[in-house]
């Protein structure tokens, strides 16, 4: 019988954003309903295997966590790694890798050092991470196996955690010892100049899959890294976990031959489809004859961490109302907490004025509208990266006198899928142009849109690295340095 803690904290924490993540922003879940939200599929579902959760933190694309909420999630690990260490036989963590906490650094990298320190040496830790998460030598030495998402957008979740957690059977049926190997590259990118389906990171994962034929190697990953707090942690990183520590020597090689092979493509990673400049890009998408054409407003990304909040294109729509041409807008979504109670105390088809845009920045500045309520609900129910849940209000409204409608929301809530405007009360089908608070083109609307355009505004996402105040970063890097 195998006893195997399992356990989640995720939040991909943005330092630029006017808010610190507290606890009241996480989604905690304890017992069966941790376990429920882990994505573990069936990989457990064995008769010799019993699950010990501890608990699912899931922050999501956050602020810098306040260190008494961090404090709070960690010692909940701990305490149960502690009650139940004479009866585990196996660790398995999902960890993001981008979280930051105030006066901690990385929240994931203490969690697993404190972890370590409990349990000792010998015992198996599994973890599957993001990509786009920061790496160091301690912490993924600290794991037995370690293996990040393949896929940018992460549409291959729940396939990686079946493979660690499949290894991690196979490991406690066989056990032996093993130490991931790990290279740190002088390479800094953002994750929307890493999008899967597109060179060079098509080629880069074709190359790990190659090196995971090889019985010798249990896995290849290569971690992107996170950009959007400063630290020294921040940069590529490279990991080869050896089937064995006998082949540990073979490790060194292979790992050196794949921070070589993604070294060498430096200068190929670039941002996948068409991005411009604000003006042009609103252009370029009202002027597209076909329908839907979407615009990312990319310094406002909510799944790299901001708030979602910015009215600065809504600013530049009502700018030129004569530019509209006829054209349906949806804004999907901005976030403002205070206009979504306001809209949500009335009832559909209510005309009032709104001010809309939270007031933090000139970016989140706000707008004075006069809007008829079209929809009000939640995004209960709905899916977000493979994981149902409850994603928070959304209430849809229509501008007087203008063809636009925004969804407003409580949360900074990324719309990727239809599915998600449809629960809104809307179809992201139905308009001419759908703006969207993400980075890179997510699947659907790059399959159904009729044209897809990264508008380089402003905001806590600045798409520039050259531009991001980096003082912590190890030197030089590649592109701030032209290495």
């Amino acid at each position: 019988m195998f006893h195997i803690l399992v356990a989640r904290f995720l939040l991909e924490a943005n330092e630029n954003i006017p808010k610190k993540c507290d606890l009241n922003d996480v989604s905690l879940h304890f017992g069966q309903d941790c376990v429920a939200h882990l994505q573990l599929g069936d990989v457990f579902d064995r008769p010799d295997v019993t699950l010990v959760p501890a608990l699912d933190a899931n922050a999501g694309s956050n602020g810098v966590m306040k260190r008494t909420a961090f404090e709070y999630i960690e010692s909940t690990i701990l305490q149960t790694v502690r009650e139940h260490l004479a009866e585990l036989d196996a660790i398995y963590l999902h960890l993001h890798g981008a979280s930051e906490v105030e006066g901690i650094g990385s929240g994931d990298h203490h969690i697993l050092k404190e972890v370590r320190r409990i349990v000792g040496p010998y015992l198996p830790i599994a973890v599957v991470c993001d990509p786009h998460g920061n790496l160091c030598r301690e912490y993924v030495e600290g794991t037995t196996i370690i293996r990040s998402y393949r896929e940018s957008p992460h549409t291959d979740v729940e396939q990686t955690i079946h493979f660690v957690c499949s290894h991690l059977l196979e490991l406690l049926e066989h056990r032996r010892s093993i130490t991931p190997v790990y290279r740190k590259l002088p390479l800094i990118l953002g994750g929307e100049q890493s999008v899967s389906a597109d060179e060079p990171v098509r080629s880069i994962n074709q190359y790990m899959d190659e090196i995971e034929k090889d019985n010798r190697i249990l896995s290849a990953s290569w971690h992107v890294g996170y950009i959007r707090h400063d630290t020294d942690v921040a940069g590529c990183g490279v990991v080869v976990v050896p089937s064995s520590n006998e082949f540990r020597t073979y490790a060194e090689q292979k790992v050196d031959e794949l921070a070589a092979f993604v070294w060498e493509r430096r200068h190929e990673f670039h941002y996948t489809g068409l991005t411009q400049e604000p003006d042009e890009a609103l252009q370029t998408v009202l002027h597209c004859s076909g329908k839907p054409a979407f615009l990312t407003d990319s310094g406002d990304n909510t799944t790299s961490g901001a708030m979602g909040a910015n009215t600065w294109v809504l600013r530049q729509v009502l700018a030129k109302p004569e530019a509209l041409q006829g054209k349906r807008l949806l804004f999907a979504a901005i976030q403002d907490p205070a206009a979504y109670t306001l809209l949500a105390g009335h009832t559909i088809g209510d005309t009032l004025p709104l001010t809309l845009g939270m007031g933090l920045d000139s970016l989140t500045e706000p707008v004075q509208l006069t809007v008829t309520l079209k929809h009000l609900g939640r995004q209960e129910g709905t899916v977000l990266f493979a994981e149902h849940g409850d994603f928070g209000g959304c209430a849809t409204v229509s501008v007087e006198g203008l063809p636009i409608d925004i969804i407003v929301t409580d949360t900074n809530h990324p719309f990727v899928e239809r599915h998600q405007t449809l629960a809104a009360g809307v179809d992201w089908m139905d308009y001419d142009v759908v703006i969207v608070k993400t980075g890179y083109a997510f699947p659907e609307p790059t399959q159904q849109g009729a044209l897809c355009v990264m508008s380089l505004t402003d905001g806590a996402t600045l798409q520039d690295t050259r531009r991001l105040p980096f003082k912590r970063i190890m030197r030089p890097m590649f592109p701030i340095d032209d290495i």
